[in-house]
């Protein structure tokens, strides 16, 4: 409650009528760094990583073989599609009016010297979900991060500026010094552009391509997907090998076209 609240993090301004729920388990993935080490595992134990463009297939039916940007052919059984929000550009009649792609701003704050309520373990990282903003905690002397949960513009990941906007920041510097007044006027000492894909309910798409029998298609991860990658892989990877149903909830035919967002 918000009395327990306030006791705990006295450095948060919290309304009279605050709940929060303390998960003492959770924690934070870095996410590069995460990437790197799973791509370094992979390499040990025998997959063959390449960083190149891939072009979709071509024709209907069965996929013998697909296309890189550079001109080399790759062979497989089968062919997962999981490329967050390119994946709308790769099946552009298909998924392009069932994917939809957000601009989302991310700001870090400077700390003030010797102020250690912004740090772990003062701080955890955290949701507030009655002002859609999230955020964590000073990391590795990163500053204190916060970010806007709310769909922003539709964006195309290739085009799009990686500038922040003066509105972006303007609604992070309003929601710092309501909920942080301690940090009202840090200074912002790093900034990202990046972006969600969602599906129209806003879950995972996880289903074969409908032309293509040995085609999937993995997206829809949002701002969630990475911290569910593991799961969300093995998942997929039991259904491309051993088959099974796949949960509804997941399949094509539950995209939109229209945004009703119902998991967040």
């Amino acid at each position: 409650k918000g009395a327990e609240l306030r006791r705990r993090y006295p450095q948060i301004v919290f309304d009279e009528d605050a709940w929060g729920i303390l998960e003492p388990e959770s924690g934070v993935l870095m996410a590069r760094r995460a990437v790197h080490a799973v791509v370094e595992q992979a390499r040990r134990i025998g997959v063959e990583y390449q960083q190149q463009g891939i072009l979709p297939p071509e024709t209907k039916g069965r996929v013998t073989s697909l296309k890189t940007t550079q001109g080399e052919t790759i062979s497989a059984a089968n062919y997962v599609f999981a490329c967050g929000p390119w994946l709308a550009k790769l099946f552009p009649a298909l998924l392009g009016p069932r994917m939809f792609i957000s601009r989302q701003e991310i700001f870090f704050y400077g700390i003030p010297a010797g102020d250690s309520r912004f740090a772990p373990p003062a701080m955890p990282t955290w949701l507030q979900l009655r002002d859609e903003f999230y955020g964590m905690p000073d990391l590795e002397s990163r500053g204190f991060k916060i970010a806007n949960d709310r769909h922003g513009a539709a964006a195309d990941p290739d085009a799009q500026s990686r500038v922040p906007s003066a509105e972006a920041l303007a609604a992070a510097r309003e929601f710092i010094a309501r909920r942080f007044p301690a940090l009202a006027n840090a200074p912002v000492t790093e900034a990202r552009v990046c972006q969600y894909e969602n599906t129209s309910s806003g879950d995972f798409l996880i289903d074969r391509h409908p032309h293509h029998e040995n085609v999937w298609l993995a997206g829809g991860g949002s701002g969630h997907g990475f911290k569910h990658g593991p799961v969300f892989g093995e998942y997929l990877a039991e259904r491309v090998l051993r088959g099974g149903e796949i949960e509804p909830r997941f399949l094509l035919a539950t995209k939109q076209t229209v945004q009703s967002r119902a998991i967040h």
